[in-house]
């Protein structure tokens, strides 16, 4: 899965729309404006992963670690970050309206 989509990226290819990443190890990988809208990020390991400006509106990234993501700027418009782990994760700039999030043993809709 991993190996797919970084060919693919590195191709050209930037519109994943949808894509079933559910547990998908791609630690440090580069993907820096793809469009991940709607994907299914379940579980998936992003730690330290470049998602600069990254298209993430919808996607369902519960449980992912994003530890160390770069994703400034990136739009997480109605994305769910529920048991997410964003320790270090840079979001400066990053669209996160109707994102929804647990803190605690709340879940709040931003």
């Amino acid at each position: 899965m991993r190996k797919e989509l970084l060919e693919r990226y590195k191709a050209g290819e930037r519109d994943f729309y949808d894509a079933d990443l559910r547990g998908a190890n791609l630690e440090g990988a580069y993907l820096r404006g793809a469009n991940l809208e709607g994907a299914y990020l379940e579980d998936a390991n992003l730690r330290g992963a470049n998602l600069i400006s990254a298209y993430l509106v919808g996607a369902n990234l519960e449980g992912a670690n994003l530890a160390g993501a770069n994703l400034a700027g990136a739009y997480l418009r109605g994305a769910n970050l529920r048991d997410a782990y964003l320790r270090y994760a840079d979001l400066r700039g990053a669209n996160l309206k109707g994102a929804t999030i647990r803190l605690g043993n709340r879940v709040i809709t931003l």
